[in-house]
C-alpha cells in the first residue's frame, strides 16, 4: 500500500486523441450557447484581466487555427502574441469569430494528436476559457459540465509537465482521489478537498471568491499551470 512518502514513476501512456475528443465535445456544447447569446453580452468582462468574452473567444479561435495551420513560431502563445491575435480580430463581427472558433475546435485535435504532447495543454486551456465565457454569460457549467471527465486527465498530465507539487485531490462525488503534480523529494503530497470546478479554478488561477475548499501542504500559487 502506498504511503505519502513514496516516490512514484509518474510516466503515463499518452492518449493522443483525448485533446481532440475534449475539443469536439466542447464544440458541440459551447457553439449553440454562443450562437444564441445576444451580441451585447460579448462585451462582458471575464476572469481574464482586461479581456471581454469576445476577446477570450478571439484568442481561443486564433490559437486553435494557428495549430491547424502549423503557424507555431517561437513565442506564439506568450502574452504579447496572444494580445496581437486578439487585436487582429478587433474589427471582426462576432459571427466570424465564432465560425473561426468552430473550425479550430473541429480541426485542431488532429494536429495536436500528431504531436509529442506539448500542445495537449492548449486543449485544456481552451476548455477552461470556455468556462470563463460561461461564467461571464451567467451560464451553467463553468469549469465543469459534461466535458469535465475529459478535462481532468489532461489536468493531471499538465500538472506534472508543469512541475507542480504532488497533490491528492478528494473531489466531491468522484471516488478515488485524483493524483496530480510530481513528487518533491522529502515533501509529502498536498491534499485538496472540494468540488471539481474549484479544483480547476485553483490550477488555472481563476477567482476563488465564493468557493469552499480545503488545501493542506501547498499554497495556491504553487499549483498554477498557466503562468
Amino acid at each position: 500500500m502506498e504511503t505519502v512518502g513514496d516516490v512514484r514513476d509518474v510516466r503515463e501512456v499518452r492518449d493522443p486523441w483525448l485533446p481532440d475528443l475534449l475539443l469536439r465535445t466542447e464544440r458541440d456544447a459551447l457553439l449553440p450557447l454562443l450562437r444564441r447569446t445576444p451580441e451585447a453580452s460579448y462585451g462582458l468582462r471575464t476572469a481574464c484581466p482586461g479581456w471581454t468574452a469576445r476577446d477570450v473567444l478571439a484568442h481561443c479561435a486564433a490559437a486553435l487555427v494557428r495549430i491547424v495551420e502549423g503557424r507555431l513560431e517561437e513565442g506564439v502563445f506568450l502574452p504579447a502574441a496572444n494580445a496581437a491575435d486578439v487585436a487582429e480580430r478587433a474589427d471582426w463581427p462576432v459571427p466570424r469569430i465564432i465560425d473561426e472558433l468552430e473550425r479550430g475546435l473541429t480541426e485542431a485535435g488532429a494536429a495536436i494528436a500528431a504531436g509529442d504532447g506539448t500542445l495537449d495543454a492548449v486543449a485544456l486551456g481552451e476548455w477552461i476559457h470556455a468556462g470563463d465565457v460561461r461564467e461571464a454569460f451567467g451560464a451553467p457549467g463553468a469549469y465543469g459540465g459534461g466535458s469535465l471527465a475529459l478535462a481532468l486527465p489532461l489536468l493531471r498530465t499538465t500538472s506534472r509537465k508543469r512541475d507542480t507539487p504532488r497533490l491528492l485531490a478528494d473531489i466531491d462525488g468522484h471516488g478515488a482521489p485524483l493524483d496530480l503534480g510530481s513528487t518533491v523529494p522529502g515533501r509529502p503530497p498536498a491534499r485538496f478537498k472540494g468540488d471539481a470546478a474549484t479544483l480547476i479554478r485553483l490550477y488555472s488561477g481563476r477567482p476563488l471568491v465564493g468557493t469552499r475548499y480545503a488545501l493542506e501542504g501547498a499554497v495556491e500559487a504553487e499549483l498554477l499551470i498557466y503562468r
